[in-house]
């Protein structure tokens, strides 16, 4: 089998270790004779399953009590309706900080239920940085602040977490979830797709503080309801079953490296390899976001000459590199160096780019 590495933004790499341990258990769970795609999900064994993976995600986030942990379907997209329909309560109006794309589309799901008050923007300079959180025009009205940490499509990442102010504070953090550490008990709400640093596609994660339950309007659908999921423990109807396994492989994995602490380190480490690479390039590559909010999960770069785009990547996947389009938004390229991804890949990757610069430069 071709050794690569693979890049994508999600579906994204799995660690080696969790797909070999998939692998191996297969046919037979622990000895129970079956497939976990096979089993009831109110069986003991699915049980044991789910409970392991919320102790272990309770663990490598060190989620306070008074805080439930779901296991929810329909991905982070579906969440830009059900955070507004569960925590609008009695308010009539929501901020969301506009960095992005996936802000973006936060913004306009959320005002098909209420008004939506855009407390800052960059787009001004093509979301290359975060506004300063003091020129932040705030509503102390508002149901909850929601912003997106790390912004997949554009490269740009939170470097900071906003101030409460009295206010329930929502995190979309799909693509950096895990990848570092954060205070939970600051969050009213995190959510996060499971296709970057999770697992599979097909499953959402949410934390949500337990006093924000109970406030959805009363013609919301049961399936949409948090209070519901939160009270049969994610198990109102049948749950993505194998992906929140996999997603346990992938919270035991974690723990075994050093846990969220221990990746952060190696995230750093691993980013800092690749900005260090596209400033040496002198104008050969280049990033159009702002140094202090470059992401560390998504390396967005462009070449000089965009003509020399289909060559790089053609090259790169003959080098064993691959998914390295950018987004078809903002075009150009795209390392994403989620928690899976090992430091020798992107040595690899640095490596075939400073080749190609100086064949084609």
């Amino acid at each position: 089998m071709a050794k690569v590495y693979n890049f994508s933004a999600g579906p994204a790499v799995l660690p080696h270790d969790v797909l070999a341990q998939a692998q191996s258990e297969m046919l037979d769970w622990h000895g129970s004779g079956m497939c976990v795609m096979e089993m009831s999900h109110r069986g003991k064994e699915f049980m044991e399953i789910i409970h392991d993976a919320e102790q272990d995600l309770r663990e490598l986030m060190h989620v306070p009590a008074g805080y439930k942990v779901l296991f929810l379907q329909g991905g982070a997209s579906m969440q830009f309706s059900m955070v507004p329909l569960n925590l609008l309560g009695d308010k009539q109006s929501v901020d969301i900080v506009n960095t992005g794309h996936w802000s973006k589309l936060a913004i306009k799901e959320a005002r098909r239920y209420c008004n939506v008050n855009v407390v800052a923007s960059s787009e001004d300079r093509n979301f290359a940085y975060v506004p300063a959180e003091e020129t932040w025009q705030r509503d102390p009205n508002a149901a909850y602040l929601h912003y997106t940490s790390n912004e997949t499509i554009g490269g740009l990442q939170f470097p900071f977490v906003p101030s409460e102010q009295g206010v329930p504070l929502v995190c979309d953090m799909s693509s950096d979830f895990l990848s570092r550490e954060v205070d939970v008990s600051k969050f009213g709400l995190i959510y996060a797709g499971a296709q970057k640093n999770i697992g599979p596609s097909g499953l959402v994660v949410l934390l949500v503080r337990e006093d924000l339950l109970g406030r959805a309007r009363a013609d919301l659908p049961t399936m949409l309801n948090y209070q519901v999921h939160a009270d049969a423990d994610s198990m109102y109807n049948t749950p993505a079953t194998y992906p929140i396994y996999i997603a346990g492989l992938v919270f035991k994995w974690l723990k075994q490296q050093g846990g969220v602490k221990g990746m952060a380190s190696r995230n750093a480490e691993k980013a800092g390899l690749l900005y260090h690479t596209i400033q040496a390039s002198e104008g050969f590559y280049t990033t159009h976001i702002d140094e202090p909010f470059r992401s560390r999960m998504n390396v967005v770069f462009r070449l000089k000459d965009e003509a020399l785009e289909e060559s790089f990547m053609m090259e790169a996947r003959k080098n064993g590199l691959i998914q390295l389009k950018g987004h078809r938004v903002v075009g150009g390229m795209r390392a994403s160096i989620y928690n899976a991804m090992p430091i020798e890949g992107v040595k690899a990757l640095a490596s075939f780019m400073q080749d190609f610069a100086r064949q084609n430069g």
